[in-house]
């Protein structure tokens, strides 16, 4: 067991607004690696649209970078993360992909104590998030059920502002 907590949800639903209020307060925090992957990829050169069409490429790329990102973390230390690993198998299952074999083992032998689904809140599409409205939903759920199936303990966060939000959350850790 770690001291991490997950910070997880649909897309547009607060996340990284959440993280990063967390991190103004002191707190340890990691970063959302699939946007990482594609701001990394758009200085290289690539569009949005031809990282996304590549859907296999992209999630084994991020599960990479989420792994190596959890791999430096201290488990002692209080951190936020901006999603966890279990997301990535809620995008697998969305996209209808065949979940890579390092995701379930890292599945397997999860850390996290635990992990907060902020509910939706009205989508606002950027150039990195191509969701709309019915995608949005459906992977809010799907990430509902992947974290149900896990042995973390799950909080959902309600929608309201991001400051309490933010103290919700540390309420409950």
């Amino acid at each position: 067991m770690s001291n991490w907590y997950v910070i997880t949800g649909g897309p547009s639903s607060g996340k990284t607004t959440t993280v990063d209020l967390l991190a103004r307060r002191g707190y340890r925090t990691a970063i959302e690696q699939s946007r990482h992957y594609i701001d990394l990829q758009r200085l290289g050169g690539r569009s949005v649209a031809d990282i996304r069409s590549r859907q296999v490429e992209f999630q084994r790329n991020v599960l990479d970078l989420q792994l190596a990102q959890e791999a430096a973390l201290d488990p002692d230390e209080i951190v936020f993360l901006d999603r966890g690993l279990p997301d990535s198998l809620a995008y697998y299952r969305f996209l209808g992909l065949e979940p890579d074999a390092r995701l379930l083992e890292a599945l397997a032998h999860l850390r996290y104590r635990k992990a907060f689904i902020l509910s939706l809140l009205p989508l606002h599409p950027d150039y990195a998030r191509t969701e709309d409205a019915s995608a949005q939903r459906r992977i809010h759920d799907l990430l509902l059920e992947v974290y149900s199936e896990l042995p973390i303990p799950l909080v959902e966060v309600p929608a309201v502002g991001p400051e309490e939000r933010a103290d919700y959350i540390l309420s409950r850790l």
